[in-house]
């Protein structure tokens, strides 16, 4: 199921804020390199992360899947010189090209990227120390990665949760990522701790604000 019309895509892309050349040489090279390249957040949803991390005025941000480094760079750009965000990832080419993107940037001072399992990570991090935990990485893991986002954010802090209507196969699912990303959403129904909405942008977002 196609979530949001191509043409109305396109529209929203040329009407979003302009990117750095870096990003679109970036997005260039993930097409070429890579063997699933719509794993990017591309434009749109890149601009909705870095607005939304300017907005929550974040200063540590915790993200679940870097693939190539396309949503670091722009959520990274949003934060101060000092911020600092924590990026996880279990493939080491799609690591490289992200090291090498975060070396380019002027912003990548601010990114550690920590190759390994995410959930692995996330456990060893400090209970209410981050802003913002952006999860898009293996379906399976979207429901324990709920918990630990949930366990991670301080009051007030915001998990944006990737690819969360998968192309439309939450309303029946029959397979287990979209078992997993169907248990993820009812998760934030069913939890009182939290706000929340789930998006029609792209895939589906879902963000849930921590009280």
């Amino acid at each position: 199921m196609k979530l949001v019309d191509e043409a109305i895509e396109r529209y929203a892309a040329a009407h979003a804020s302009a990117l750095p050349p870096l990003l679109d040489e970036l997005a260039r090279v993930t097409r070429e390199r890579t063997a699933v390249p719509q794993m990017m957040v591309g434009p749109i949803e890149g601009n909705l992360l870095r607005i939304l991390v300017a907005l929550l005025g974040a200063r540590r941000v915790l993200e679940v899947g870097t693939f190539t480094g396309f949503s670091a760079l722009c959520m990274a750009s949003a934060l101060p010189d000092d911020g600092r965000l924590l990026t996880c990832e279990v493939n080491e080419a799609h690591a490289a090209i992200a090291r090498d993107f975060f070396r380019r940037s002027p912003d990548g001072h601010k990114i550690e990227l920590r190759l390994g399992p995410a959930l692995e990570t996330l456990r060893g991090e400090r209970d209410g120390a981050w802003d913002l935990v952006f999860v898009d990485a293996d379906k399976t893991s979207y429901p324990a990665y709920y918990d630990e986002a949930l366990r991670l954010l301080r009051p007030g802090g915001l998990l944006v949760g990737d690819n969360t209507l998968w192309s439309g196969r939450v309303l029946a699912p029959e397979d287990d990522d979209a078992r997993a990303i169907a248990a993820f959403n009812e998760k934030a129904r069913r939890d009182p701790r939290v706000d929340h909405v789930l998006l029609t942008v792209r895939d589906g977002v879902h963000l849930i604000r921590k009280r």
